[in-house]
């Protein structure tokens, strides 16, 4: 390991941050309490902090004080406005020496650069390490973890990683929120069809259980059925990622490459499945899971 990291991560000796404490962030902070590690969050209602507080966490006054008091802060945040205005303008520039902040907000890859070089005039490290899984991959520890950054910092960052979920390195400042896109691109479409194939079904006169038995082991079959097969059949809308949220991540799929310069990618299908979502949204189901998109096809057929 490279002399920058002098230290072995352990729930003995290294100290944790955690910002965010929602469904996700809560469930993914509540597995490292469960390893063992001192942890220590920071809730603008405070109240919300007590179920991790149950658990063993302590609860920082400020953003400020939680940054002093670990070596290793992690985000999961909502919007790219809270990522900018919470970490670039008050974490970081509160991070002890040699710290790492992870930031596994969806966000935009231009902002994650910018934390990336902000950490570094400090003397330390950033990865945009957002997340897939929803709230079960969370509380099961089974979340695919897409993390960009330096190599080597991820690396070391591996046994915090692993009581979350199997982490992948897939490239430099910025690249985890690319891949996070393109994940959100695939999972959006995939939404979409098993929501207009169970609509299908039920209209033909199907059981629609029987119709997602019969084809989960075909090419049909896929995370997002096994994820939310049963929750869209039983209108179970409880949210993991909020559809507003797609919103957000469909969105950037556009912009990226407006912002940074690239050429933009024409992508037809995140563009209806991001149209659907929004008016999901505006019928006021933003908070609602992302599975809640079936209702929106099944308004669309009178149902």
């Amino acid at each position: 390991m490279s002399p920058r990291y002098p230290t072995t991560i352990t729930p003995t000796q290294t100290r944790i941050g955690w910002v965010g404490i929602g469904v996700m962030g809560s469930a993914m902070a509540s597995r490292l309490l469960s390893a063992g590690y001192s942890v220590t969050v920071y809730a603008r209602t405070p109240s919300k902090a007590a179920p991790l507080q149950s658990k063993g966490a302590h609860l920082a006054p400020s953003v400020a004080d939680l940054a002093r008091a670990s070596d290793v802060v992690f985000t999961m945040l909502g919007h790219p406005s809270d990522v900018r205005q919470i970490v670039l303008e008050n974490l970081v520039p509160s991070l002890n020496p040699n710290s790492v902040i992870i930031d596994h907000t969806s966000s935009h890859p231009t902002l994650a650069k910018q934390i990336y070089d902000s950490a570094l005039e400090r003397h330390c490290h950033s990865v945009d390490a957002p997340v897939s899984g929803g709230d079960i991959g969370a509380r099961d520890g089974k979340l695919a973890i897409l993390a960009g950054g330096d190599e080597d910092v991820v690396k070391w960052l591996k046994p915090l990683f692993d009581e979350m979920g199997r982490v992948t390195y897939v490239g430099g400042p910025g690249k985890g929120q690319h891949c996070k896109i393109a994940n959100q691109i695939t999972a959006g479409a995939n939404l979409l069809g098993l929501s207009e194939g169970l609509v299908f079904a039920e209209k033909a006169g199907l059981d629609k259980l029987k119709f997602v038995e019969a084809v989960r082991g075909g090419a049909a079959g896929s995370m997002v059925m096994e994820l939310f097969g049963d929750r869209m059949i039983n209108k179970d809308f409880k949210p993991g990622g909020f559809a507003e949220y797609m919103v957000k991540d469909l969105g950037m799929g556009v912009d990226v490459g407006e912002e940074e310069g690239d050429e933009v990618v024409v992508l037809p299908g995140a563009a209806l499945t991001k149209q659907l979502f929004a008016s999901m949204v505006a019928n006021g189901g933003g908070k609602l899971g992302t599975q809640g998109l079936i209702s929106v096809i099944e308004k669309i057929n009178g149902s």
